[in-house]
């Protein structure tokens, strides 16, 4: 069957198709007002007369429309006297040391929040009843305000969702999209479990209408849809379980498990991944497995599902270079995108990374996309010196171009470097016992200085960088994620039973949804996971569910905190399922090694590129040339298809048996 992973970003579309064994690829610029645009262009050029295929699809509408606060107008229904639950949130400041700093600004409107005369105590029993002419009130107001989507979040709903079925039934006739929490996140925690629902209510309305109007396209008509969601799973477009909540970072999430599938089979199994594309740059850190976690947010808005531990900056390729309000030279975090884009794209007036590196020689104009797309460097220099000028009033001294493009550089390499610090260095990990993954458009012309400055020990890019993400997305298998919340505490009578009766209630579901999706049962996997805490904690850790997930929880808060008390009563708080259908896998070729001399012909000039102020002789070799077992020493530049590698001149790359780049410095030895 012919499969097509497609990475809508915010500067290019990506298409990795495979058919059989063979993968190919194909990249075109997006198209941000209509992103559906060149989603169907690429497939048009893919599928010509066929049908049956299968489309993976990441997506990035759900993340640019919190981001934009482009969402739909939201109503808030929850429990009389917590209706300001979403703006009171936690006591914690995202901005501690701003003396001016406010809250964010929720997604909900005051006047948008009602509350309804309903109550249930923490067991699930009714205390207040819903009654009827609360709901005749509710259909008033609905009609009132004209809501384009309704959240409805009420106390202790995960334990009887009875009340939240009654208000969507009621609410029915409205024609309007409901989100309900008992559906959303069945967990304890008011704040997160509401601030998940509107934010799910807030989206629903836009990722809809995307999904609609690519459904209805006849060349989607005739394969399978499928979008890529946060938690490294895809999930059928047509599902009614598609939750725009969970398709958050769907693009960079495909990125980290297209990296860590790869680089597992090639040996490597601690791993930082670095995804530079043009509007942003996505980092994890996987030791052994995939890092997941349920405490991301986006523009200060927790998200509380299960997703990929990636962390975000604004710092990509098309990234402004600007003065700021006090005379200094600031990137980011605005982006050109795909339109205009950057200044060498010939439309774009705003400096850019992109054209910071093309000044300094690190890019060749005429091989950009495979030579498709010409750049136009002759635009670049005035527009550096303009910068220059600028920044020289501020300075009171003269800046040439090539120090303003260098400046840009080491600011973004600077920001993308805390990036990785924050899941590394400031969570325990040394980074010197981690490889550098770099893929994304731009990853491969920074990789280096980063891992230079963070003495890690090498950095491999994979074949087709550019395209990571997109073929992440193909290695992808149905996911679905469900959880409880249960408050069990152990050592106790018949708590295994329990637990067990807990996980075969959510397991039930989950097995029919994908045998209604075309899996078969040996194609199904179910994995259980425990949230475990010491009683009296506020926070819990999640575990494997097995009959000594008691000690399992000792060792893992030793790992995590220092100590652990095995004395100490634990709560089970929530119980999780993780199920999943399973594609068959994506080939990962492995090539017999050849010479180490790089064959004739992958050379195809010399000429002198900015390095740390010096013009340096710089080798430029085309990657498709270049066979495993090659080696060669910067200083040196990689051209390919969706990407560009620089080598500086303290590091040597080799190409091994997986076509994968390995860049080592020639200091190997970076421990003290």
């Amino acid at each position: 069957m012919l499969r097509i992973g497609v990475d809508t970003g915010g500067t290019f579309t990506d298409f990795v198709i495979l058919e059989g064994s063979d993968i190919t690829v194909l990249k075109l610029p997006s198209t941000p007002e209509h992103p559906e645009k060149a989603v169907l262009e690429g497939l048009a050029q893919i599928v010509e007369n066929r049908e049956g295929y299968l489309i993976q699809h990441g997506s990035t509408i759900a993340t640019n429309t919190l981001l934009e606060r482009k969402g739909a107008k939201t109503l808030l229904i929850t429990n009389d006297g917590f209706e300001d639950l979403l703006e009171i949130g936690r006591q914690n400041r995202p901005r501690l040391y701003q003396l001016s700093s406010s809250r964010p600004r929720p997604l909900v409107a005051a006047n948008f929040r009602l509350g309804i005369r309903e109550r249930r105590l923490p067991d699930g029993q009714s205390l207040i009843a819903l009654e009827k002419k609360s709901l005749v009130w509710l259909r008033k107001k609905v009609q009132q305000l004209a809501p384009e989507a309704i959240a409805v979040v009420l106390l202790y709903s995960y334990r009887d969702p009875e009340s939240e079925r009654r208000i969507a039934e009621a609410l029915q006739s409205a024609q309007i999209p409901v989100s309900l929490s008992h559906q959303i996140l069945p967990e304890f925690r008011e704040y997160e479990r509401t601030s998940a629902t509107v934010m799910n209510a807030y989206l629903t309305p836009t990722m809809s209408n995307y999904l609609s109007a690519l459904s209805s396209e006849v060349l989607v008509k005739k394969g399978k849809l499928t979008i890529m969601q946060s938690n490294g799973g895809s999930i059928p477009a047509s599902s009614e379980d598609v939750q725009p909540l969970r398709t958050l970072l769907s693009g960079p999430a495909g990125g980290v498990v297209g990296a860590f599938e790869l680089l597992r089979e090639a040996g490597y199994d601690k791993i930082i991944t670095f995804d530079m594309g043009g509007t942003s740059t996505d980092v994890c850190l996987c030791e052994k497995q995939i890092s997941t976690t349920r405490e991301a947010a986006i523009d200060f808005q927790p998200i509380p599902v299960q997703m990929i531990g990636i962390h975000t900056v604004g710092a990509g390729g098309g990234s402004f270079a600007r003065i700021d309000s006090g005379g200094l030279l600031r990137v980011g975090p605005q982006s050109a995108g795909a339109d205009p884009g950057p200044v060498c794209y010939g439309k774009g007036r705003e400096l850019t990374v992109t054209d910071a590196n093309l000044f300094l020689g690190r890019m060749e104009p005429d091989h950009f996309l495979g030579g498709k797309m010409r750049l136009h460097p002759e635009k670049v220099g005035p527009a550096l010196e303009e910068l220059g000028a600028r920044l020289g009033q501020s300075t009171h001294r003269t800046w040439d171009a090539a120090e303003i493009a260098e400046g840009i550089l080491e600011i973004v390499n600077t920001q993308m470097e805390v990036a990785i610090q924050l899941i590394s260095l400031q969570k325990g990990y040394d980074t010197r016992d981690f490889t550098l993954v770099s893929f994304g458009g731009a990853g491969g012309l920074h990789a280096c200085e980063l891992a230079r400055a963070l003495l890690m020990p090498r950095v491999v890019v994979p074949p087709h960088p550019g395209m990571l993400s997109a073929l992440g997305i193909l290695r992808a298998n149905v996911v679905h994620d469900t959880s409880l919340t249960v408050l069990i505490r152990s050592p106790g009578a018949n708590v295994l039973r329990h637990l067990s009766e807990g996980f075969q209630s959510l397991e039930k579901p989950i097995r029919q949804q994908l045998r209604d999706e075309g899996f078969a049962s040996e194609n199904l996997e179910l994995e259980r996971t425990l949230d475990v805490r010491y009683v009296g904690q506020s926070y819990e850790l999640n575990l494997p569910f097995g009959n000594d997930f008691g000690a399992s929880f000792h060792r893992l808060h030793q790992q995590f905190y220092g100590y652990s008390s095995p004395g100490l009563p634990m709560e089970i708080v929530n119980i999780r399922v993780r199920g999943s259908g399973k594609y068959p896998k994506v080939p990962i070729a492995r090539f017999p090694l050849e010479s180490e001399e790089p064959p004739q012909g992958s050379m195809i000039q010399e000429k002198k590129v900015f390095f740390d102020g010096r013009l340096l002789p710089t080798a430029f070799y085309l990657r498709e040339r270049l066979r495993p077992g090659n080696r060669l020493q910067g200083p040196a530049i990689i051209l390919e298809y969706s990407s560009t590698t620089v080598v500086p001149d303290d590091f040597a790359v080799k190409i091994d048996p997986w076509r994968n780049l390995v860049l080592e410095p020639l200091t190997t030895d970076h421990r003290p």
